[in-house]
């Protein structure tokens, strides 16, 4: 699974408690977290602290895998990508 918003990190962590059969409340505990974070995290909380989203990961038995190959984010409307110092340069020669 490819995770490319908070709300996909949180269903990844949502699903794979799901598997574990444990409550948001023991998640909570086994992770030195509040039930309340969990729900947060599980929503797709975009600023919660990196420290406790590994403890989390690692409670879950997730492995956290970075892959170095450069991805092109993609919008919902499938815009063309902007080439910033293009425009940059055409508004100098302007």
């Amino acid at each position: 699974m490819q995770i490319r918003t908070p709300l996909d990190f949180g269903l990844a962590i949502r699903n794979k408690r799901r598997n574990l059969k444990l409550s948001q409340a023991e998640l909570a505990r086994k992770a030195g977290v509040g039930r309340q974070w969990v729900v947060a995290v599980e929503h797709g909380k975009p600023r919660a602290e990196l420290r406790l989203i590994l403890r989390t990961l690692a409670v879950l038995d997730i492995p956290l895998t970075i892959d170095p190959t450069p991805h092109r984010l993609t919008s919902g409307n499938n815009m063309d990508s902007v080439d910033i110092n293009t425009i940059v340069n055409s508004a100098k020669e302007a």
